[in-house]
């Protein structure tokens, strides 16, 4: 026996597949990009910790030792804070991408939900309006507390932001 599939049905599922595809196409560019950020940083940290290393190795006397500890204990500093902030913008990237696919989807679902109430509730025996109605309102307070964490998730990463551009070392923006 074969059943046949409702055309929106068999729309929605290719919509969800090429979401997949997406999210995995964004995910794995995200990944790609930390982990080039990441062997870049460790081949600079080793080139660094070399020549480090043979300049401590031929200080003269213990002044020329404490005054190039100190000055490589802050070239590091200012390193590790250049590669926090290079990790923040790519991970701000990357949920940036990854919520405008899931926003995507989110719309996209909720068109399709409103369309088979719509078409179910023609269909449906009088007096089953109320459940209807109730069915559209949790949506809707779905819809709502959904849009109520997107707006918290940008708070917190514009204070995320805001923190790492006043952090010690920092180059400020200049103003255009």
């Amino acid at each position: 026996m074969i059943f046949a599939v409702p055309e929106d049905v068999s729309a929605q599922a290719k919509n969800t597949i090429e979401q997949a595809v997406k999210f995995a196409e964004t995910t794995a560019e995200a990944a790609e990009g930390l982990f080039e950020l990441n062997l870049k940083t460790a081949r600079a940290a080793s080139a660094d910790a070399l020549k480090q290393l043979k300049a401590l190795a031929t200080a003269k006397d213990v002044q020329e030792l404490a005054s190039l500890h100190t000055s490589f204990a802050q070239a590091n500093a200012e390193k590790l804070f250049g590669y926090s902030r290079a990790v923040y913008g790519w991970s701000a990237e990357a949920q940036g991408e990854i919520s405008k696919l899931v926003e995507t989807q989110i719309a996209e679902v909720n068109k399709t939900m409103a369309a088979a109430l719509d078409k179910a509730a023609k269909a449906a025996p009088s007096g089953s309006e109320f459940a209807f109605a109730a069915v559209k309102s949790a949506m809707s307070a779905a819809n709502q507390a959904y849009d109520a964490l997107t707006k918290v998730g940008k708070q917190v990463a514009e204070v995320t932001e805001a923190t790492i551009n006043t952090a010690p070392g920092t180059p400020r923006k200049k103003a255009a």
